[in-house]
């Protein structure tokens, strides 16, 4: 089995003329947390949504455990194994936490997402859906409404419900965004959790979290890969110092 789970060649995405993502390669090995970093507007969400296929590449190649992806519908990559969070959580607000994880494992039926079917069929998924709920820490909150819950444990549910995909690779569109230090110690500590078995490639801005996570750094500005390497030798990088806080000419 190769040592690399998710590769680009040559990704690139322009809008009118304007280029977001230019010719980026990427490689990211399999058990890894692997981060992409930048400043604001570098082509981060972008890249992220050329890999899920909610965007088209302009050019270049994307391939996902050795299998060419490049034009793959995003619930295609979903099946092969491919999952993502966004950086909006997203869940069904009035739907307990309970029910939005079984949604998620109504997927082993085929893919229909049966709200209205019978109870015997629907509960069939409850114990796995508790499991899963105590996997990220909301064993306690199942009957809760997931409009209820505070923004660190929307996000620890929609992560359940990215679980329940059962993904050999997630991908975590800035995790800890808007979070309190408490709410990201959290999922900090989840992500931890749930790495056991899988890849995840995350987007995220706070660095220390950063730090203490990942693996493998690749940081991108206007577009390009600027840097790739551990935190340490990112972070000692000129480049990638003169990109974060400017120079003193400029």
């Amino acid at each position: 089995m190769s040592d690399t789970i998710l590769e680009t060649v040559g990704l690139t995405k322009e809008f009118r003329g304007f280029v977001a993502v230019n010719d980026v390669c990427l490689r990211v090995r399999r058990g890894t947390i692997h981060a992409l970093i930048g400043p604001n507007g570098a082509g981060k969400s972008t890249c992220f949504n050329l890999l899920t296929k909610f965007l088209q590449p302009t050019r270049g190649a994307i391939s996902f455990q050795g299998r060419d992806i490049t034009r793959h519908k995003p619930a295609e990559v979903a099946r092969l194994g491919l999952a993502r969070s966004f950086q909006i959580s997203a869940v069904f607000a009035h739907l307990t936490a309970l029910e939005n994880v079984r949604v998620a494992l109504q997927r082993a039926r085929g893919g229909s997402f049966d709200f209205w079917r019978s109870d015997a069929v629907l509960h069939c998924h409850d114990r796995r859906a508790c499991e899963l709920l105590e996997d990220v820490g909301l064993g306690d909150d199942a009957d809760t409404p997931a409009v209820t819950l505070s923004y660190g444990r929307k996000r620890a549910l929609e992560i359940a419900t990215t679980l329940a995909l059962e993904p050999e690779m997630m991908l975590l569109d800035e995790p800890t965004a808007g979070m309190t230090h408490a709410d990201v110690d959290r999922v900090v500590a989840l992500i931890r959790r749930v790495r056991q078995g899988r890849t995840i490639l995350m987007v995220e801005h706070n660095l220390s979290v950063v730090e203490g996570l990942c693996d493998t750094i690749t940081v991108l500005t206007r577009g390009r890969v600027l840097a790739e390497g551990d935190y340490a030798a990112v972070a000692a990088d000129a480049d990638v110092i003169a990109a974060y806080l400017g120079t003193a000419d400029a």
